[in-house]
């Protein structure tokens, strides 16, 4: 899943640690949101909603009505702006990367809305239609419910479902510390290189000088 370049979307900030908007992104948001909704009953249907989000996402049309039905808790065949912005923070989370901390940071929020059928619980199936959100991939979900399903019912409940998000930050911190280790290292050795480089070429270049100086001290004294 990716936002379209250009798109209203596109120009958002996400905060990185709290994976939520700046008060002035809200209120730019909630403007927008006023916009999309014709109808001027504070809520966007499901035409509006699909419209949206082909509009600002590559999400295909099942892909789109799926995530309404996941919002539209309530069935009511409409969404407010609650929904709506905790939405765009779950796509600009996904387009930065940032699926782990929004899920760690808003572990209740995230549980509740793929908690379709309200008994406290996550189901596989569930779990599995909505993990493009999340950039969750097909084994990693299998070996999630094999992990942390402690109750055997191929099921989530919310503490295994919080545990999970803790340890998945945890495991997502250190391949960052690892990874930004690696590159300053790369940095360094490249650097070594560059600066190696530079010493061979000022040595050839005085050597090379010092060759002229030399020849033309010859000619001088042949003269």
């Amino acid at each position: 899943m990716r936002l379209k370049q250009g798109s209203f979307l596109w120009y958002l900030y996400l905060d990185k640690i709290y994976c939520l908007l700046s008060v002035r992104n809200v209120k730019a948001l909630a403007e927008y949101f006023h916009i999309l909704d014709v109808h001027r009953k504070n809520t966007l249907n499901d035409v509006l909603f699909y419209h949206f989000l082909h509009h600002v996402t590559d999400l295909k049309k099942a892909q789109i009505s799926v995530v309404f039905d996941m919002l539209d808790w309530n069935a009511v065949g409409e969404i407010g702006f609650e929904e709506f912005y905790m939405l765009v923070c779950m796509l600009l989370a996904r387009q930065n990367h940032l699926e782990g901390q929004f899920m760690y940071r808003h572990s209740r929020p995230v549980f509740d809305l793929l908690d379709l059928k309200g008994d406290l619980r996550i189901g596989a199936k569930n779990f599995e239609m909505y993990r493009f959100l999340f950039n969750i991939k097909k084994q990693e979900l299998k070996d999630l419910f094999h992990d942390f399903d402690i109750t055997g019912d191929n099921r989530l409940n919310y503490q295994e479902f919080k545990l999970y998000t803790i340890i998945y930050i945890d495991k997502l911190q250190k391949r960052q510390k690892t990874e930004e280790k690696e590159k300053g290292e790369r940095k360094r050795s490249l650097y070594s290189k560059k600066m190696s480089h530079q010493v061979d070429t000022s040595r050839e270049s005085l050597g090379k000088k010092w060759d002229l100086k030399v020849q033309n001290m010859n000619i001088d004294e042949d003269c």
